[in-house]
């Protein structure tokens, strides 16, 4: 009989094997090709058993310490807060020193296996250097920080201190981001105990860097209708104040203006004159604020008490932030962000306080005014939104060397705030009206519990920085990531591009 053999992609004779498996005379052969196939599974079976028991046995902690013999590996161990846990659960050497299983646990565990072997046979361990080993730049390279967070998946455990909370969240924001943070730069004793080692912090929130030249006792005097420099009192911090005459103007936009919103209903509006910031509050002003009020008393009451809070006095000063507020983009000049719209609000009062002038929030009213600066057109400058967003890929590269004179938007910004030195003021000698940070009103926004927030930020495109452009705060979205329970009323943990400036009334201060 001729078998024809018709070979498959890959070389098997496939055509050749099902004859004689379903041929009934070939039961001879078929019973051997049957026996093989087993035998072949059960020796797979075997291997794959040994292989998973060489593992468990190559992981023991008895097993590592046949190389690592230096002693001071062992009882620093033991002396370790992961050798005698509350749970009695005791952390093995692998659990730190390769990552969770599944996540390229093996392949790290036959490097790591070689190069302690090669070590072992090539290095005398009577003269290994356990205090260098200790350091966070050695053992930051021999401990994964994944292992770390599948062990501790909730970082804010109930009896997690302030301290550890702070921390914890600028883990998370930084992480989420893409930074590569590590666990052991806050607890590098965790798994061996190093003596006299100091846990690592969160802290110097709000710590002075050094102190100013002068120290401001009295506040600005204004006799009149002009620009003045304020002086807050107690510090060496000063702002400026500019005098913006009232009148008339068309708030909104226009039905036929590029990019437009449904929100920006046109209308008529008669403006008081006013005196508005020249540029957001600075940090160097917010943390005035906050030195000199943080000690009177702390409050992470809920949304209630902002109402019973408004008739008192005394200011009470806002509670240490969660992270670190300015993202590590530096404070000084830039603008403050990361507060709420309570925490803005507080400021203002405090502000009237230490000064004797009425500072507050300013109306969306005022607030547009101030932006369009005479204007009517979508900027106080000249330009259409819809060319300066850019194109898609046969559209090319729109001109924005117009904008990007006056406005920190998506189109020039690295994704963060920026001084108001890196822009000009508009035709009223004002800074970052539009972008850099979106900015705090006294006025609800129609239909919800939310704040207006006017003039865009660093992160928003041409149409979101326009003179009418509007937007509102979002409270409890911007509250997710705060550990707090209750959220806190003075930062939004997820807000970092709103700021504020102040005004007064420029009849009567």
């Amino acid at each position: 009989m001729v078998i024809t053999c018709r070979a498959t992609a890959s070389g098997v004779c496939s055509d050749f094997l099902f004859y004689y498996l379903d041929n009934p005379n070939s039961a001879f052969v078929k019973k051997r090709i049957w026996l093989w196939f087993l035998t072949g599974i059960l020796a797979g079976a075997v291997l794959l058993l040994g292989f998973g028991k060489a593992v468990e046995a190559t992981s023991t902690n008895d097993f590592c310490a046949l190389c690592h013999v230096h002693p001071q590996a062992t009882s620093s161990w033991k002396q370790g807060v992961h050798y005698a846990t509350q749970s009695g659960y005791r952390v093995a050497c692998t659990e730190c020193h390769l990552p969770p299983k599944g996540e390229g646990y093996l392949i790290e565990k036959a490097k790591t296996g070689m190069r302690d072997l090669w070590s072992y046979w090539t290095k005398d361990s009577t003269e290994f250097d356990w205090e260098a080993a200790s350091t966070l730049e050695r053992a930051s390279k021999h401990v994964y920080n994944s292992t770390c967070v599948k062990c501790h998946e909730n970082l804010f455990p109930a009896k997690l201190t302030r301290e550890g909370s702070e921390a914890h969240l600028y883990y998370k924001q930084m992480t989420d981001k893409g930074e590569d943070l590590h666990c052991i730069s806050c607890h590098l004793n965790a798994g061996h105990y190093i003596k006299d080692y100091v846990h690592g912090s969160n802290t110097g929130f709000a710590s002075a860097v050094s102190a100013p030249d002068t120290i401001y006792k009295t506040p600005a005097v204004v006799s009149s209708f002009e620009d003045f420099t304020e002086q807050i009192p107690g510090s060496g911090v000063t702002f400026r104040m500019i005098a913006v005459p009232g009148g008339s103007f068309a708030m909104g936009s226009p039905e036929d203006e590029p990019l437009r919103d449904a929100d920006e209903a046109a209308r008529e509006v008669k403006v008081d004159p006013f005196f508005i910031a020249e540029v957001e509050v600075t940090w160097n002003e917010y943390m005035e604020f906050y030195r000199q009020t943080a000690s009177e008393g702390r409050s992470t009451d809920t949304e209630g008490s902002r109402l019973k809070m408004a008739d008192v006095d005394a200011i009470t000063g806002a509670t240490p932030p969660y992270g670190k507020p300015d993202q590590n983009w530096g404070m000084g000049r830039r603008p403050a962000i990361s507060m709420s719209w309570h925490a803005a609000e507080t400021y203002c009062r405090w502000l009237s306080q230490v000064t004797g002038k009425n500072y507050r929030l300013p109306t969306e009213a005022e607030w547009e005014y101030a932006c369009r600066a005479g204007t009517q057109t979508p900027y106080f400058f000249e330009g259409d939104p819809s060319k300066y967003d850019r194109k898609g890929i046969f559209g090319g590269k729109p001109d924005t060397s117009v904008i990007n004179t006056f406005v920190i938007y998506r189109g020039n910004s690295p994704s963060k705030t920026q001084e108001p030195s890196a822009v000009k003021a508009n035709p009223w000698g004002l800074k970052n009206m539009s972008g850099n940070v979106a900015e705090f009103c006294s006025d609800m926004y129609e239909g919800t519990d939310e704040h207006v927030i006017r003039g865009g930020s660093y992160r928003d495109g041409a149409a979101g920085v326009r003179s009418a452009a509007r937007d509102y705060t979002r409270t409890a979205e911007w509250l997710k990531t705060d550990p707090q329970m209750p959220k806190s009323i003075w930062w939004y943990s997820d807000c970092f591009h709103v700021g504020f400036r102040v005004v007064i009334s420029g009849s009567r201060q």
